[in-house]
C-alpha cells in the first residue's frame, strides 16, 4: 500500500466542514426524513385485550411499523410475564393480541395501508 493511500482518511459520512450550504440541506433533509419515517402515517390503536394504545403505521400488508406510547409492560400482559420470566421487553417479538387488534383495524378500515398493491 502506497503511503498516499495510508495517508488519505477515508470516512463513510463526509464532514463536508467548509459547505455550509451542504450541512443546512443535509440538516433540512434529516428533519424531513425523521417526520416521514418516525411521525407520519401513524395511526393509533387499542389493544383489544389489554387497552394498551398504540401507534400504527401499516406500510404495506406485512410491514408493520408499531410504537408504544407508554411502557408495554404497564399494560400488557404478554410483555409483563416475559419481564416476570427474566426476558427484557426489547427482546419480545411482540403481542400476538396486539397484533390481532391490528389485523382487525386494517379489515374495519381504522387503520390503512399505504402500499397495498406491495405484498
Amino acid at each position: 500500500m502506497s503511503a498516499s493511500i495510508r495517508d488519505h482518511r477515508w470516512a463513510k459520512a463526509p464532514d463536508f466542514a467548509g459547505q455550509p450550504a451542504r450541512l443546512e440541506a443535509i440538516a433540512a433533509q434529516t428533519v424531513e426524513d425523521k417526520h416521514e419515517y418516525l411521525d407520519s402515517g401513524l395511526q393509533e390503536v387499542d389493544c383489544k385485550a389489554c387497552g394498551a394504545c398504540v401507534l400504527v403505521r401499516k406500510n404495506t400488508y406485512k410491514h408493520t411499523s408499531i410504537q408504544w406510547t407508554s411502557d408495554p409492560a404497564l399494560r400488557c400482559h404478554t410483555f409483563k410475564d416475559a419481564i416476570a420470566s427474566g426476558q427484557t421487553s426489547a427482546l419480545k417479538d411482540g403481542c400476538p393480541q396486539l397484533h390481532d387488534s391490528i389485523a382487525d383495524a386494517v379489515v374495519d378500515g381504522t387503520i390503512s395501508v399505504r402500499d397495498p398493491e406491495t405484498s
